[in-house]
């Protein structure tokens, strides 16, 4: 005599079930719009999966955390030989520091030491950012003065530029953010030094 199981019966049996790679990966395509090697890379980890999307429940931005998912975060874990299942950096703590470099405060290449330091100690990127000092450079003035100090240190340079070179602009560009040990805003940077030249001529 066939066993007949209810509908709803089934139903929540079905919900209980891991959802497959090749659903997750299609999901990831089609409703994040996250490039077809991502999504796969992802969702081949179950691991991996449930990080990235518990992230990106308290992060609504798919392509970002997938790049740090996949970038930094991997890396580590590789380099550490770490699992998942020991990593310290929760997914709200690394939605945290997303946040951070959203709101101008940590710039992109800075994120990458708070991250590093995140995954080793666990810290809140809040605290890392306070006790090391890492608020990224906005002020204008601040950011003036520093680029008058570097155009005066590099004449040759700044010669350079005025003949066309634009590898001079980048050099420049660098002087500022080694002298600001990376924390000065990069797109303000690049403003305030071609301002600053302008000017100078």
């Amino acid at each position: 005599m066939p066993v007949t199981v209810p509908r709803e019966r089934v139903e929540t049996l079905a919900k209980r079930l891991p959802e497959m790679p090749d659903t997750r990966r299609w999901r990831y395509v089609e409703k994040w719009g996250l490039p077809e090697y991502d999504a796969e890379l992802i969702s081949s980890s179950r691991e991996m999966a449930d990080y990235y999307e518990a992230t990106v429940a308290v992060y609504n931005q798919p392509k970002v955390v997938g790049n740090w998912v996949m970038g930094e975060l991997a890396r580590l874990l590789n380099q550490e030989h770490i699992e998942f299942s020991e990593l310290k950096i929760k997914p709200d703590a690394l939605a945290k520091m997303l946040s951070l470099i959203d709101a101008g405060t940590i710039s992109g290449k800075i994120a990458k030491t708070v991250f590093e330091e995140m995954f080793f100690s666990g810290k809140d990127p809040q605290a890392i950012v306070a006790e090391k000092g890492l608020v990224q450079i906005s002020d204008t003035s601040e950011l003036e003065d520093m680029a008058r100090r570097i155009i005066e240190a590099n004449p040759q340079s700044v010669a350079d530029y005025r003949t066309g070179k634009e590898q001079a602009l980048k050099f420049l560009i660098g002087q500022m953010m080694k002298e600001s040990k990376g924390r000065a805003n990069p797109t303000s940077v690049n403003d305030i030094l071609k301002q600053q030249l302008a000017k100078e001529r």
